[in-house]
């Protein structure tokens, strides 16, 4: 089936730069923007997504359908198209690209596949892909060929497999080094902070662990503004290590972190609105006065 028209739920910041690559490179992306934020119609303009309203025209005039959410709404969105596919009788591929747990992926890929739908299990791992050659989405389940085609136009789409919830595992093993490496670092250098040993903790790192140290001033800076989308993936991660026969307490603690620093003034900020100048000293000093655990 030649894609041309690809709906994206929802123009965030990850979809919306999705689709400008694949609008770049020949290809229509639409989205439903009905009840849709200020912000969100913003990224969907600056990406020249066309706004079709309703859920149900997406569905109508979409080839394939990229979900890409917060974890937490992955499931809903799914019901909510599932519907509007069983109203209307359109086959449509729908490629779930979410941070979320491989058996949810399964009971999304059997909801879809019971009204007549085709199914797509995905995972991106790298940041949006305003970059040439630093995102990958990887696929896995019967259909995820059919979103080869995508690398003719702009994207670095890899099967690995014919199952569905590979894509998915692979993002959960790989986020919980990633992300939970930054929760980590995030609490302990707001410790070392409450302390009054950031500079003693600082200096030892950066002399025994400088590619750790390298590591910390790249990624903290830049998940202040994700914080709340990362608490879900935790608890996914959290899930999947869980089912199978592994230590979950871990990532529940992570998503914990990330908690705390949503509710923060950094943590508040859209990523247009961060100050991407500010230090990680400033960063940990803000989180420090501001992060404070309920529990």
């Amino acid at each position: 089936m030649p894609i041309q028209t690809i709906g994206i739920l929802s123009p965030g910041d990850m979809g919306q730069a999705i689709a400008a690559v694949l609008n770049q490179h020949g290809l229509k992306t639409i989205a439903a923007l009905d009840n849709r934020s200020e912000r969100t119609r913003q990224l969907a303009t600056a990406a020249n997504i066309q706004d079709v309203g309703s859920l149900t025209q997406l569905v109508i005039e979409s080839d394939v359908i990229l979900s890409v959410l917060v974890p937490a709404a992955a499931t809903e969105a799914a019901k909510q198209v599932a519907e509007v596919i069983s109203t209307v009788g359109k086959q449509i591929l729908y490629v779930d690209c979410n941070a979320i747990a491989p058996q949810k992926v399964i009971n999304i890929a059997k909801l879809i596949e019971s009204v007549g739908g085709t199914f797509v299990d995905a995972s991106i791992i790298g940041p949006p892909p305003r970059v040439p050659n630093r995102t990958r989405i990887y696929t896995s389940g019967k259909q995820a060929s059919q979103l080869q085609q995508l690398q003719d136009h702009g994207l670095d789409v890899r099967v690995i497999g014919d199952e569905i919830g590979q894509a998915s595992g692979l993002k959960m093993s790989y986020a919980a080094l990633t992300k939970g490496l930054t929760a980590i670092g995030t609490e302990l250098l707001i410790a070392a902070h409450r302390l009054g040993l950031d500079k003693e903790l600082w200096d030892e790192v950066s002399s025994s662990q400088k590619e750790l140290a390298s590591i910390l001033i790249r990624s903290i800076p830049s998940m202040t503004p994700k914080a709340h989308r990362w608490v879900g993936e935790m608890e996914e991660i959290a899930e999947t290590f869980k089912e199978l026969g592994l230590t979950e307490r871990i990532f529940y603690g992570a998503a914990d972190v990330y908690r705390l620093v949503k509710e923060t003034s950094l943590g508040k900020e859209t990523p247009e609105e961060c100050d991407h100048d500010r230090s990680l000293n400033e960063i940990i000093t803000i989180l420090s006065n501001e992060a404070i655990s309920d529990t």
